[in-house]
Formats: structure tokens, sequence, C-alpha cells
């Protein structure tokens, strides 16, 4: 059974959550103490959290950002704010889905079903490699040499699209549709974001200056 921590303030909204997804055969986990709810998440271990913004003590954002630090568990904002700001924001502190109050519960069950069926797969355990390193999709960890990583989801996509295409240059935009598919106009510089964490990550690793930028044009591996 999948277990989903609910981040919300609101006790009603919170009450309701919890027992739409009970009912709909999830276990779920909540609570009232916002004081480091970071941590909180971390030792509930859920398989997928449901995070709003407006939180006392601390901001989703920043309990997005202290997640992330640690763990590449699914995160899908449900919030009131509705800006495209607020959206980037939330995709590019590492969020998978952006919800706006009020939503319609079949379309949060739904978003909730297929991101838990595409990151939980069983069934998906592909391997790639090229120029020394080793992708595990299934299981989102890049090796080389004797060393190891996980990566976030969009880290994961990135460097899959880049060991798919075998050296050749991917377009940026190309690589932007991958990662967002949607209408929303998504900031370029955001995907440059996401390009440097992989790198960096990497280069923990031993994995240095593999992906090259080809100015104007995209990205590619060595």
């Amino acid at each position: 059974m999948y277990k989903i921590l609910i981040i919300e303030d609101n006790q009603v909204i919170r009450e309701e959550l919890k027992f739409m997804l009970e009912k709909n055969g999830y276990s779920v986990d909540t609570t009232d103490d916002f004081s480091d709810v970071a941590s909180f998440a971390i030792k509930s271990n859920p398989h997928l959290i449901l995070l709003d913004l407006n939180l006392p003590v601390y901001d989703g954002y920043y309990v997005c950002r202290e997640i992330r630090k640690k763990s590449t568990v699914p995160i899908i904002v449900v919030t009131s704010r509705d800006s495209e700001i607020d959206e980037l924001m939330s995709l590019n502190l590492g969020a998978d889905f952006f919800v706006k109050k009020p939503y319609n519960i079949q379309i949060l069950l739904a978003k909730i079903s297929s991101l838990l069926a595409r990151v939980y797969d069983v069934n998906n355990t592909r391997l790639l490699s090229y120029g020394g390193i080793s992708l595990d999709v299934g299981k989102s960890i890049a090796y080389y040499g004797d060393e190891n990583i996980e990566l976030t989801k969009n880290e994961l996509r990135i460097l899959e699209i880049l060991i798919e295409n075998q050296g050749e240059i991917v377009p940026r935009d190309e690589i932007m549709n991958a990662l967002w598919q949607s209408d929303l106009f998504i900031d370029d510089n955001t995907l440059t974001v996401n390009i440097t964490r992989l790198r960096k990550k990497l280069s923990e690793i031993g994995c240095e200056d593999i992906i090259k930028t080809r100015r104007g044009l995209g990205y590619s591996l060595l």
C-alpha cells in the first residue's frame, strides 16, 4: 500500500484529503506540527507528498528545498497560489506537479496515481550506458566507476535523453518539452539550473565535464 504524506496547515482541507485518499486505498500520514516539517517528511518516508505552499513557520518553498536535499520522493504542490511564478518556482525546486486550489479531487487522484505508477513501476529496469557512465532508470541512480549517486526526476530525465542520443546534440527545446509537457511558459533558465545541478552531482562521483553545452544548439555527451 502506498503511503501519502499531507503537509497542509488547514485542518478541514487536511482531513478531507485524508478521508478521500484512504477511501481510495492509500495509507495517509499527516501532521499539525510545522516547526520542522521537512525533517518529519524525511522520517515519515512516504511514497508521495502533497505539499501546501502557505505554511506557518517555513513556507512550502523552503520545505520542498529541504526535502530535495535528501530525498527524491514525488512531490505534488497543492496550493491556493495561482501565479505562473509560483508554479515555476515549485517545479524549479523539484516538485513534480503543481495543482491549484480549488481542485477537482478526481483530477488530483489521477495525478497521484499516474505519478506513483511512473516512479514505482517495479517492471522498469531499464539500464543505459555511454562513455563510462551507467544509468539505472528504474532506481534513478547514475553509476561511474565504483561510485553512484541518486538523481531527481528532472536530472534522471535529462541524463536519460542525453544517453539515448549517444553523443548527438539534443536541442534545449526538446529537453524542456520532455521535462515540462505543458502550455505554461517555462523560463529558459530553469533548464540551465537543472543541467547545472546534474553536472554537479556527476562530478561528485568523478564524472566531470561529460555534459557539453553546444552554444545556440543544445547539449550533448562527450
